[in-house]
């Protein structure tokens, strides 16, 4: 049996995908560490999966490294003596993870491969001396710094630099904005600030396998529209397309870059999830890239394609550093639904409408319920996962649901006051 441990530190739906792969993988035996106590996490599970973890951690913060190696050697008694693989699908883990790993001797990723996915000033540093296409960056370390910066470049966005994807990510547009900016909240040698190009185009992801060093896998999504702008706009209803086709040569030097950035930043095995640009000039930019399984349903999205479980196929990674190849199949896209104002759902209008009109290319949704509170998430209150063989029929598909689906709510803020308007 191959011991594998798990990392999660709350039990959300997105997290008990993975968790329910690997515990349903034949020849493994299954520890997890969490935040929340085994009764709450496990009761997550079904009868079979919740037999195949035969030891369970809780500890403070799974994300810190040292309480991390705490609760791996308290789940090495109920894996026979040792551990395998040391995983997790969320990006703030992931340094945590390989500090870990080298301090026991378990296989994987190291400390310093996990800094350059994760360090994001460190990655543009590692892929620009690769000769790849990056946004150009300054990690200002004072105010002096991060305005000589915005004097050359400018509109820039401004982000932690460990951050994850359009999180605590901001455009600023003017000198003014970035002076308010550094008079709020300084940076400094320890907490410096990321300044990086705002590039106007396109936004893609570029969700990857590599096996032994080896390119095994990609995929190739399309933001519409970029996260940035989803997060600027708490109301927007956005959408994510995976075209049918992504061997051709509309996506050719992107298929070249890919894989030569995560050679450059050191991935020997695992699942990474890329964002990157295609400027108005049809040239690309790489954006950052993180080694880890997508979010926001994208991971369905790759499955559904293919006809493939990536869930699992992660899992079987993780464990035994193996996968197979499907093939893609199909288009695929996602629809996130958001309410505009505050407060709770009151109903979804235009449902009965699109059900008679999309229903068969449906193959997955979750609909935001009367009662149901404001999401604080870019995925917002629902979405709608359509499949079809044609790119152009899911394509049409996603831009009906974001026009003719709307979200009421309520108007009530958290202390229950009318907020504001929809």
């Amino acid at each position: 049996m191959t011991s594998v441990v798990l990392a999660a530190p709350y039990g959300l739906d997105s997290t008990m995908r993975f968790v329910s792969a690997a515990a349903s993988l034949p020849g493994v035996d299954l520890g997890v560490i969490s935040h929340e106590p085994a009764e709450a996490f496990l009761a997550r599970l079904d009868a079979d999966q919740r037999s195949r973890v035969k030891s369970f951690a809780q500890v403070g913060n799974v994300i810190d490294p040292d309480q991390l190696e705490v609760g791996v050697r308290r789940v090495v008694d109920g894996l026979g003596g040792r551990v395998d693989a040391l995983d997790g699908i969320l990006e703030p883990l992931q340094e945590s993870l390989a500090e870990v790993r080298q301090r026991l001797g378990i296989r994987g990723m190291d400390r310093a491969e996990a800094r350059r996915f994760r360090d994001k000033a460190h990655m543009k540093e590692t892929l620009r001396a690769a000769g790849l296409p990056c946004a150009r960056h300054c990690l200002a370390r004072n105010e002096a710094e991060a305005m000589a910066f915005a004097d050359q470049v400018l509109p820039i966005v401004a982000k932690p630099p460990a951050g994850a994807g359009a999180i605590d990510t901001f455009r600023i547009d003017e000198r003014h904005q970035l002076e308010g900016w550094c008079r709020a909240t300084p940076p400094t040698a320890d907490r410096p600030l990321l300044l990086e190009e705002f590039i106007e185009g396109d936004e893609f992801s570029f969700d990857s396998v590599t096996v032994g060093g080896e390119h095994r896998f990609h995929s190739i999504s399309r933001y519409a529209p970029t996260p940035l702008q989803v997060m600027r706009t708490p109301w927007i209803q956005w959408t994510v397309l995976l075209p049918r086709d992504i061997d051709g040569p509309e996506f050719a030097d992107i298929g070249e870059a890919g894989p030569a950035a995560l050679r450059a930043l050191g991935m020997v095995t695992g699942i990474s999830h890329m964002e990157w640009f295609r400027r108005a000039d049809g040239s690309i930019a790489i954006s950052e890239v993180a080694a880890r399984p997508p979010g926001a349903q994208i991971t369905s999205l790759i499955s559904y394609a293919h006809d493939h479980d990536f869930y699992r196929a992660w899992a079987q990674l993780a464990a035994f550093g193996t996968f197979d190849r499907p093939t893609r199949r199909y288009a695929a896209g996602a629809a996130y639904l958001r309410g505009q104002g505050e407060g709770r759902v009151l109903a979804v209008a235009g449902i009965d409408e699109i059900r008679d009109e999309l229903g068969p290319l449906v193959v997955e949704s979750r609909l935001p319920q009367p009662g149901q509170a404001k999401a604080s998430g870019y995925e917002g209150e629902g979405y709608v996962i359509l499949r079809h063989p044609e790119t152009e029929v899911v394509a049409d598909g996603l831009e009906r649901l974001v026009s003719r689906l709307a979200v009421h709510l309520d108007g009530a803020g958290p202390d229950g006051d009318r907020g504001a308007s929809r």
